[in-house]
């Protein structure tokens, strides 16, 4: 009897396993259709945003060609530029403030420590562009939005609410036992040297999230850089730039190399995730076996 309820337990979970892989496969194919598409659109030889078939009728490397050489109206090199140089400048301040103020948090105990965490977390409810309005007129104020100051403002905009990021590393450096901590100041070491040499080098999966996180945001973001950027189109960043293509009077020309733009603007976040997907081992378990 136990070998025939063995056996029939069996047989449902493999059911069961065959039914969820599945599913999932599915879901995949569903996922990578729309990826595919634009694929396929930035190698289309047809024009204007009415195509009738999946697959396009001819493939060419002129929307490609036309997203670097036709600057005139819309500057993608520019664009590109812009965006990378903002994403680079946010993701290292970003890291800083959200590791900085993960490890406080985690650590340290001082006065206001849980009523601080608690407001981090309501305001974490609410969407950043809520507050564009007053933070559009705080730049105005400053001198911020004309000129090569916009870029400025941007990398100030990103990085600025950064800290408020905290929660989830406060988390992880909440799992490496403090043990560790005291350890290394029975050795003489600072807590300074405490967070660069100890709780840094275990926790490189959560500084690997941080890390794309914050070069993502200025890639994602519109709302912002459109804001602030207005009509200054020497400054647009490529959420913006790639916007302006499906404008009315750009679309019939720039939709081909409107999705050109998305393969490309994938490009640097594809390179950053590859190298940095090898930190995802977990750190904390090889520090515990030395």
């Amino acid at each position: 009897m136990n070998e025939k309820k063995t056996g029939s337990m069996r047989r449902k979970g493999t059911i069961s396993d065959t039914i969820v892989h599945v599913l999932l496969a599915v879901l995949a194919v569903i996922w990578v259709i729309p990826i595919l598409w634009i694929v396929l659109l930035s190698f289309s030889s047809q024009k204007g945003s009415y195509v009738t078939t999946f697959f396009p009728k001819g493939y060419t490397l002129h929307n490609y060609a036309r997203l670097f050489t036709d600057t005139q109206n819309l500057d993608f090199p520019q664009m590109f530029k812009n965006t990378f140089i903002i994403a680079c400048f946010v993701c290292l301040i970003s890291t800083f403030f959200v590791l900085s103020m993960a490890y406080c948090t985690s650590r340290l105990r001082f006065k206001m420590r849980k009523p601080y965490m608690n407001v981090a977390m309501i305001l974490k409810l609410f969407p950043a562009f809520m507050s564009m309005v007053a933070v559009y007129y705080i730049l105005k104020v400053l001198n911020l939005t004309d000129g090569a100051m916009i870029r400025v403002a941007l990398i100030l905009v990103y990085s600025g609410g950064a800290g408020i990021e905290f929660l989830i590393a406060k988390g992880f450096f909440d799992t490496i036992p403090k043990a560790l901590d005291e350890a290394a100041y029975l050795d003489g070491a600072t807590r300074f040297q405490v967070f660069t040499k100890v709780t840094i080098p275990l926790s490189k999966p959560i500084i690997v999230y941080t890390v794309l996180t914050s070069f993502l945001n200025p890639w994602l973001d519109f709302i912002f850089a459109k804001v602030i950027c207005r009509a200054n189109a020497k400054y647009y960043t490529v959420s913006v730039g790639l916007w302006k293509m499906l404008e009315k009077e750009y679309i019939d020309k720039w939709y081909t190399s409107f999705a050109a733009g998305a393969v490309c603007i994938s490009i640097p976040i594809a390179i950053l995730f590859v190298f940095m997907q090898r930190y995802y081992s977990d750190g904390l378990s090889g520090a515990v076996k030395g």
